[in-house]
């Protein structure tokens, strides 16, 4: 069959999207896999597919990475998932809603830019001691819709993000879900730039929205960096993370930034 297809990036973390509001199409992990193949397949970082909302939100947001396991949430993706659904009706919306794995988020179209309410974040650990050798940086945990380890780190561009990503996102400390893994250095009291090994990918990505949510999360709880965070990403863009902190509680969570169409096409499964 022919499978219709757009495609759409956030920040250089790109995206296959389809429209299964009729719930017609059934894709199983090995499909989405060869569809997110780079050399194969269109190539994407994972695939957003929008179904029918079951809680009286606009719609239902289903992400899959792209070893083709399904995530809880995207943070990029569903700045994505925001944009595009929110043009799938005859009059383009403003905000739209969606639930996740993760709880329902809404997504507010803001000139170029789309700002994701995010869930609460929680699970938080500072300060981890996991014995992993030649790594300099403090360690620390938060799921912000997906599980984060943040590393602060004083040079960024030098760490081996491919090598440090794989041994923590394995370690038994965050078994059997595995982690994300982000490297942040403080560029500013309200500044800083991340680089991010994706779950799933399995590799470094250009961004990560959830990700991205963490850093700024850890670099307020160890700094006082007030709301909001600037977060520079590999792809070269800078996104905003707004939140309201209580101590080491946070609400009002939300990341600002683009989320582009690329083209749409027809791809054979």
């Amino acid at each position: 069959m022919l499978l219709h297809f757009y495609k759409m990036n956030g920040a250089g973390n790109d995206f296959i999207v389809i429209d299964n509001r009729d719930l017609t199409i059934q894709l199983d992990e090995d499909t989405i896999a060869a569809l997110c193949d780079r050399h194969r397949g269109i190539g994407a970082d994972g695939l957003l597919a929008v179904e029918p909302a079951e809680h009286g939100a606009d719609f239902k947001f289903r992400y899959y990475n792209a070893d083709g396991g399904e995530a809880e949430m995207c943070g990029n993706g569903a700045r994505c998932f925001g944009r595009f659904t929110a043009h799938l009706e005859e009059e383009a919306k403003d905000v739209v809603t969606f639930e996740t794995m993760a709880g329902t988020l809404s997504a507010h179209m803001v000139e170029e830019n789309v700002r994701i309410a995010m869930s609460t974040p929680h699970d938080l650990r500072l300060n981890l001691d996991l014995g992993i050798d030649g790594l300099q940086g403090s360690i620390h945990f938060i799921n912000t819709g997906v599980p984060h380890v943040v590393v602060m780190v004083d040079d960024l561009q030098t760490v081996d993000v491919l090598k440090y990503g794989t041994l923590l996102r394995y370690h038994e400390a965050f078994a059997p879900a595995g982690t994300n893994v982000n490297f942040a250095k403080v560029l500013g009291p309200q500044h800083i730039a991340i680089r991010t090994y994706e779950r799933g990918v399995e590799d470094e990505t250009l961004a990560c929205g959830t990700g991205m949510t963490a850093c700024a999360l850890i670099h307020h709880l160890l700094s006082g960096a007030a709301s909001p965070v600037k977060v520079d990403v590999a792809g070269g863009d800078t996104l905003e993370i707004g939140f309201i902190a209580q101590g080491q509680n946070f609400s009002n969570v939300t990341l600002s930034g683009p989320a582009d169409f690329v083209f749409e096409g027809a791809i054979e499964i």
